[in-house]
Formats: C-alpha cells, structure tokens, sequence
C-alpha cells in the first residue's frame, strides 16, 4: 500500500470553508518545533495491519515525550481509542508538527491546509513526484480563455510548489522522500516504518539524504548511540545545516555522522562544520553521487580536477571533517568516535581515562592523509624514530603482515618504539618471537592473557604510541576460551590511552563479546581495512586540531582595490593569457618567466634578444587555450636562425600572434588553479603540472584564503610533491618559493573569484632557485552568472 492511500480525496481542503483562521505567531522557532513537537498531527492515520499511517501511529505513539497526537482521516471516526478528525480544519488549534502520510497526488493541498492553519513544520515521507503536464499536439487552438501566442507562463514543478508553501508560512519542512526522524535525546519519533524501540541513545547525531542509510544505523546493534537521527530526503526546504545546528545545540552530542548527495545552504553549512571545529566535534562525511554542475568546470585543467569531488574536498579540508569512503568505514569511525576514551595531548595532563559516549583527542605526527579525500594510499606507513602513531597486536604472523601491508597502502602510521618498549616486550613475549611493531605475540599460549594484557600495556606506556588494537578475528570459542576479552579488560584497567580491537572478519565477530567490549568502551572495529581507516582518522583528528589547519575566514579579507581594479579590467578586455596575465600574477607575488609578445618574424627576434637565448616561442592566438595540445610551443630555441623557423611554422599553422618567453631551468613541475564550484565559489587548485595535470589527476583543492601552513600541506599531500624534495642526486625545489606561489593564487581567488570561471597556472615550474610560472589562462565568468 502506497503511503496515505486510505486517505479520502473529497475532504474540504480550505481553512476558510471551516471558517479557521491562521493561528497566533508561534512561540517557539519553527526548527525547535519540528525536532521537540509538543503537539504532533498524523495525516493518514489508519487502522489497518500493515498500513502506513498505521506504523506511523504506532510509531509516533512509542515516543518517550509523550506528545498530543491529533489523527486525520476522513475514513475513520476514531483509531485505537483515539478520535479522528476529517480534516486538519477540524483541529481547535494549530500543532507543532504535521506527518504527512498522503499520497503525492495529495500533498499540496493538505501542506496548504497546514500553512494556512500555522501548523509550524510538517514532513513528507512520500517522494513528491508529479507526472509532466502533456502539452496539446502541434496545431491544436490554444485552451478556452488563453488568448496570449506564447503561452501562459511555466507551472512551477510540484516539489516547488511545496517548497514556496511551507518557506511562505515559515514553516520547517522535512523532505520529501524521506524516512523522517527520531529525536533521541527529548524522546520524538517522527517515522512511519518501525524501528527499534527504545532507539539507541548516545553521542552521535545522524544527518542523511538516504533512508536505508537512516535504518541501517539505527539497528547497526553496535555501540552507536543518537542524539537525533534525520533521514532529510531531498531537503525541499529545511537543509542539513539547519539539522546540524539544532544537534550542536544538544549538550549531549558529540560525533556527527553525514551522509550527503548535495551541498545545500553551503554557507549555512559551513557555519555549522566551523561550530563543531571550534568545539573539537567529530565530523565524518560520507558523500555520494558527481553533481552535473561541475562538469561545467572542465573548460581549464584545474577545473576539470576540482571538478571531481573538489567542493566536498575543500569543504572537508577546510573545517577538519574526515571523509569516508563507505558505510562499513564511517560505522567504524564513528564507533571510535563515540565510545573510545578521552585522552589529552602528552605533556599537558595525564591521560584520562573518558566514558562511553566520550570521543578522543590524542596527538599525532604529520603529515596525515587530508581531511578532504577519503584515505586511499601514502608513502610512508612508519613514522620516524619516536613520532606518534598506533599500534597492534596480533596472534598470526600472517594477519601481522596483512596488517602492515594494508596500513602501508593506507597511510595509517605505526609509530616507532622506544628501546625501553622493545626490551618490555621482550620480556612479555615466549622466546623466538621479535618484539616490534606490528607485534605477533603468539607462542605457545602458555599464559595467553597476561601476555595480550602485558604486551598492549607495554606498547600503550610507550610515549610514540597514541592508540593500541589487539588485532584477532574475535570469534567465538568453542572451549569457551576468554583470553582475547580478559586481556582487554586487565588492560583497559591498566591504562587510559584508547584501545581497540581490529576484527578481520565482521561476519565472525562474537556479538556477544563484541557487545561486552564495547560496554568497556573499547570499539570493535569491524573489518581491517575498515578499522585501519578509522585508527588513521583517529591520529588525524588530534593532529588537525594541534596544527589549528582550518580555514581562514574571508570576512576579514581586505583586497587591494588598485590591483583588484586592475585584474577586473584586464579580465573585461578579454586577455585571457598572454604577457598581461603573467604581469598580474607578479602583482599577487607569484614570479613568473618574462614574456614578450610579437606578432611578426621581425618583432619576434627584437623580442629575443632581449629577454636572451635560449627562448621559448609559443603560439598566443586567443583561440588557442591549450598551447601544447595544439601544438603551439616550441622550446629550447637557441640562436635568430631557428627562431626565424619556428615562427614561420607557428604563423602558418596557427596564427601570426606568439609570444617569445625566458627559458626556465628544468625543475619540478606543479599545476596552480582557481576553479569555481557552484556552491562554494572559487577553490584553489594545486596538482601535478605539465602534460601530465589531468592524466595523473594528483591533486588537492583548498577554499581561500589559504594560509601558509595550508599550502605547505597541500603540497605534502600530492604526489607529485615528494619529488620537490629531491630525488636521485636532485637538489630540493624552494619549498618556500612554491608557498609563496600558492598563497600568493589565493589572494588572486579572493580578490578576483567573482570574476573568473578559472584559472591555470601551468607550469610552475619548481627548483632550487625558485618558483616560476611560465604560462597562464584565465576564464571570465559570463555576466549573467556573476551574483
């Protein structure tokens, strides 16, 4: 049965016919109405087994809050005991919350009762789909009374329609499509499909787009507890921020979990991941889906890499949000999150064991994997010689080495002992085993929990070490064997730093022993790949709030108007690249190769020889964005002669404009960009430069302003970026120098972002001597898009 399909269509639909009037001004925020109704409506109730409105009946009737429920349906005069109301008309007085369990067909005209009514916020479970309107066949008079050639005007789209109802009333609206939500923490349950009662209770504050998701998490029967749960469906009104700010305002919350198809109300949302920064929350973002809107970025190479993910990526990096990959590694980050213990920074306190429900803050050595990507791959999985990282533990020499193999792959470091540790360990472990970390402390079992207690003891006192997992299958004994458990329990006891099991295989898992660690408040990381991710952002969270990473705010911005004026009427003229663009990258402090332009054989050589061979010779046709794609740079000209040549060949190919540039020695060669997202507005790009920017697609977006500190991140998270340091006898790039060029791009993009679609940088080239760009293309915004 379709959602209120019991729900009689010939109900009087209009207040006035009722003679109701709209309702005084509310007390209370409409927000506050909807997550904590007091007094709740339920359109489509039924009493029919198995129905919609009947499970939303007895959903909302489990809520612990108690609320005043008003049924309304017209089939019915009373449900379970409690009368049932015709129309919405029919109630005294408006209510906090309408549940509209209606078919689509349905939904404007009973939002439209609500609104009239001051019904303060409303959800819509159903999907909110109306079939096309069917134009008449071509030739067919137009409709009695439509005298206009063109037409009357475009109905809007019924979600649109919703939408400007419920933001004309000042209604709250959430949906449509959705699974609703329930308000752990004050006891709401707003749903219309079962879940489980009680729901459980905890720090985390659930936001998703996707209502399987919403069902998944609430019955993960893991140690994940909620504030609030929303399932927002398409947000035709209320956005995910607005959910975020209302769980910030719960003291109870602690870990926010995001499950995202689209970024809407960006500035609103970043308001609320700024909140959760400054108060030291958890973020854990799982995105999903590519918008159809940034492939409209592609017109330059930086473009089309911030146009892969690069909003969410720079949205992420820019307020410490940790990115996962998929459901099994954010239930996993969340759950270390949620019950893991506090522990402060080393030399500040000592460490302090927290509760569950508690989330941690432990220190870690950079660089991390950013916070703007999902953890793929980094070079180094050890750190150096007494910098942080974790530890395992493990009885298989096999799943020791699968463990560092997979930790290598994922960036996840393992910290690097002490002497004091090895020389412990060595006296914990049976003898022929190597104390080391990876730990395989299996022998021959004589003691096997107090050597487990013994060795995650020894391994957490070290000072390099920031968490510790005992790295088993935890399956189920048969000889009803408690090491593995007992051991985590004598060392949980022994000391404060955060302990974790790394299960291999979730589907071996003992529930009941899992259900009994985490009660301890040890996480049962559930899959090793999974769990190792979530170690990783587990060091990532500390370290980022340590190097205090996030954003720089634009308010106080201050531009240079005289450059900024200049910038905006060269972009006006239309000068696209060329030697003015490479003069107002000077302007922003950015060094760039000289470059003259010329338009014959003769202005050419004049050209030459004063900038001084070798030269460069490039085509500057306007058309032409692309230079080497096109064929239209030649490098390494050495003397009058052959320029003579390349020029001729360049004017007969593609035209007579070219510029003659300074030679710049071969170095290191990165990409510089500024790419415009639909929601968040221009990014600064940096990748790997050259031939080779989109083929490897290396590359890490920021939102201006871009700090110091935050380039030099961006650069340490490319891959590209190791070889500034010198490879193979190679002297080192000036790292400053490429600092210097980045931020000196961001105030490019703060200053001139309204104006340009993109802008490439490419290459810079990078050596020991400095910095240089050698070439630039800029794309204005068309002035119909500029705001």
């Amino acid at each position: 049965m379709s959602i209120g399909e019991e729900t009689g269509t010939g109900e009087r639909t209009q207040a006035a016919e009722r003679g109701v009037q709209p309702g005084p001004a509310r007390q209370r925020p409409a927000l506050l109405a909807l997550l904590e109704a007091r007094s709740i409506a339920l359109v489509g109730a039924s009493p029919r087994p198995g129905s919609f409105g009947q499970r939303m009946v007895d959903e909302v009737a489990r809520s612990p809050a108690r609320p005043r429920i008003e049924l309304v349906n017209p089939r019915y005069a009373a449900i379970g005991g409690r009368r049932c109301h015709r129309s919405l008309a029919d109630l005294p007085e408006p209510v906090d919350l309408v549940l509209l369990g209606v078919p689509d067909s349905a939904l404007e005209q009973q939002l439209t009762l609500a609104a009239s009514r001051g019904d303060a916020s409303a959800v819509i479970f159903g999907n909110a789909h109306e079939e096309p309107m069917q134009l008449p066949p071509r030739g067919d008079p137009p409709a009695a009374g439509n005298r206009d050639p063109a037409g009357p005007p475009a109905r809007p789209a019924l979600r649109g329609r919703l939408a400007s109802i419920a933001a004309a009333a000042g209604m709250e609206l959430c949906g449509a499509g959705c699974m609703g939500f329930v308000n752990v923490a004050r006891g709401l349950r707003a749903i219309g499909y079962v879940e489980p009662d009680p729901l459980p209770a905890g720090p985390v504050a659930l936001v998703t787009h996707s209502g399987s998701v919403f069902s998944a998490m609430l019955r993960s029967r893991r140690a994940i507890g909620f504030t609030i749960a929303v399932s927002s469906g398409q947000e035709l009104l209320t956005p995910a921020a607005a959910y975020l700010e209302y769980a910030l305002s719960l003291p109870e919350t602690r870990v926010l979990a995001l499950v995202l198809e689209a970024m809407r109300e960006p500035g609103r949302l970043r308001a609320a991941l700024a909140s959760a920064a400054a108060r030291d929350i958890p973020v854990v973002l799982l995105t999903v889906g590519r918008s159809a809107r940034g492939q409209a970025m592609v017109a330059a190479h930086s473009g089309a890499l911030a146009a892969r993910d690069g909003g969410w990526e720079a949205l992420a990096n820019a307020y410490g949000v940790h990115r996962v990959g998929d459901l099994a590694e954010l239930a996993d980050t969340v759950e270390m999150f949620a019950i893991g213990r506090r522990a402060s920074q080393p030399g500040t306190a000592a460490f302090q064991p927290g509760t569950a429900g508690g989330h941690l803050a432990i220190a870690a050595a950079q660089p991390q994997t950013p916070a703007g990507q999902p953890r793929t791959a980094a070079a180094q999985p050890q750190t150096p010689a007494g910098q942080p990282g974790i530890a395992t533990v493990h009885d298989s020499g096999l799943e020791r080495a699968h463990t560092a193999d997979l930790a290598e792959e994922l960036g996840v470091p393992f910290a690097s002992i002490g002497e004091p540790t090895l020389a412990r360990l060595a006296g914990v472990l049976d003898p022929g085993l190597e104390p080391a970390n990876p730990l395989d402390m299996w022998g021959t079992g004589r003691d096997a929990r107090g050597q487990l207690a013994d060795s995650l003891v020894a391994l957490a006192d070290d000072p390099a070490v920031r968490a510790v997992a005992l790295a088993v299958d935890l399956i189920g004994e048969l000889d009803g064997d408690r090491s593995y458990p007992g051991a985590l329990l004598d060392a949980a006891a022994r000391t404060a730093k955060p302990l974790a099991v790394l299960a291999s295989l979730p589907s071996a898992v003992d529930a009941g022993v899992a259900g009994e660690l985490r009660e301890a408040g040890i996480p049962v990381l559930e899959g090793t790949r999974t769990g190792l991710l979530a170690l990783g952002h587990l060091l990532d969270h500390a370290n980022r709030a340590r190097l205090s990473t996030l954003a720089a705010t634009p308010d106080g911005w201050q531009p240079d108007e005289a450059r900024r004026a200049r910038g905006v009427a060269l972009l006006a003229a239309g000068r696209a690249a060329g030697a003015p663009l490479l003069e107002l990258l000077r302007e922003y402090g950015i060094a760039t190769a000289r470059a003259e332009p010329a338009s014959s054989a003769e202005a050419a050589l004049a050209a030459a020889a004063a900038i001084g061979y070798p030269v460069v010779l490039k085509t500057d046709e306007p058309a032409i964005p692309h230079k080497s794609d096109a064929g239209g740079v030649v490098l390494g000209i050495d003397g009058p002669a052959e320029l003579a040549a390349a020029y001729r060949d360049l004017a007969a190919r593609l035209g007579r404009r070219v510029l003659v540039c300074e030679t710049i020695p071969p170095g290191t060669e990165l990409a510089l960009g500024i790419a415009r997202d639909p929601d968040l507005g221009p990014l600064v790009v940096v990748g790997a430069g050259g031939v080779l920017v989109e083929l490897l697609a290396d590359r890490a977006v920021r939102l201006p302003p871009v700090s110091e500190e935050q380039a030099r991140r961006m650069i340490g998270r490319l891959r590209a970026g190791r070889l500034l340091a010198g490879i193979r006898g190679a002297a080192p790039a000036d790292t400053a120098a490429v600092i210097r060029a980045i931020t000196g791009l961001s105030a490019l993009a703060m200053d001139l972002g309204d104006e340009l679609a993109a802008l490439d940088v490419n290459p810079l080239i990078c050596g020991p001597a400095g910095a240089v760009a050698v070439d630039v293309l800029a794309i204005s915004r068309r002035p119909q898009d500029r705001g």
